[in-house]
């Protein structure tokens, strides 16, 4: 088989829905694909709604994950796989029906397998409106206007994600305790998971073709998310960068950096909201947020502890 999509879904039936009717549209041929949903404890009506879709061709197969956390959902996806090719896409993405052919073109025409792993746009829709003040942190990742390789500063979103299936053989699977679970934001799996791709010589490409449109509801850009979003994320990112060498040097230079940071934040957010700029309070605030996780994670890291 060529292509296996992987979608890992917790408690969002909803949303579920819409993506699995978008891939019972695709122009693929459906003896190229099959589609997994990989259900991570879900307490409400996911079930029924892959059971919806059990006339569709090809129909979803479900699969229980019950280890909590998406990297564990990844990983149960990787070990089901029958496909060359492992796409991941979140269970609120919307799709067109040339989804699938686009992603699966620049791995047809890589004859010499330099792909390691490739990324589509991932485009922001908010059904609910979107508050001005978070609107700079919502932007589309448009790193090129054809398909072709990135650079090592760039990375694609998880949320559109292809890896062909002997990377993993080659390089091992999505690293425990950095992915997003029931408890946390966090969001280091994939960063984690391309710069071992990078770092076994394969490329990381970008297709634009290969678009999806990622829902952003209104609980994703409230005040309360995007602090909680910047706290865990930064928390994810030391754990990332530090692994599993304790580096001192690296958390030391960043303990005094967010120490300042968060300083400079919190008198920013003071004086934006001297002047009644809500929105400039809001952002600092956030800010000052994201500091407080690295330094919060950096003092476990610095005592022996990680998450």
């Amino acid at each position: 088989m060529r292509l296996t999509v992987a979608i890992c879904t917790y408690n969002r039936a909803e949303l579920l829905r819409q993506t699995l009717a978008g891939l019972a549209r695709q122009t693929l041929p459906a003896d190229a694909y099959e589609v997994l949903v990989i259900d991570n404890n879900s307490t409400d009506h996911t079930a029924a709604v892959v059971a919806e879709f059990a006339h569709a061709n090809p129909a979803p197969r479900r699969i229980q994950e019950s280890t909590q956390g998406l990297e564990h959902a990844r990983n149960r996806a990787i070990a089901e796989a029958r496909g060359e090719i492992i796409l991941f896409g979140d269970d609120d993405i919307l799709v067109e029906s040339t989804w699938l052919t686009e992603i699966l073109a620049p791995f047809d025409a890589d004859t010499a397998q330099r792909i390691g792993a490739l990324g589509g746009e991932v485009i922001p829709v908010f059904p609910d409106g979107l508050p001005p003040w978070v609107a700079e942190w919502h932007s589309p990742l448009r790193f090129r206007t054809d398909a072709g390789p990135l650079t090592p500063q760039q990375s694609p979103m998880g949320a559109n994600l292809a890896f062909r299936r002997a990377v993993f053989a080659q390089v091992g699977v999505f690293a425990i305790g950095l992915g997003r679970n029931g408890k946390n934001l966090f969001a280091g799996d994939e960063t984690e998971m391309l710069r071992r791709v990078r770092a076994a010589g394969l490329e990381i490409w970008f297709a634009p073709a290969a678009a999806v449109r990622h829902q952003m509801p209104a609980s994703r850009t409230t005040f309360r998310y995007a602090c909680r979003h910047g706290f865990d994320s930064a928390r994810s990112r030391v754990i990332e960068r530090v692994g599993l060498h304790h580096s001192t040097g690296y958390l030391a230079t960043r303990l005094v950096a967010n120490v300042l940071k968060l300083l400079l934040f919190l008198v920013l957010a003071a004086l934006n909201a001297l002047v009644f700029r809500l929105g400039g309070c809001k952002q600092s605030l956030v800010r000052a947020w994201r500091s407080c996780g690295y330094l919060y994670q950096i003092s476990r890291l610095l005592v022996g502890k990680t998450v």
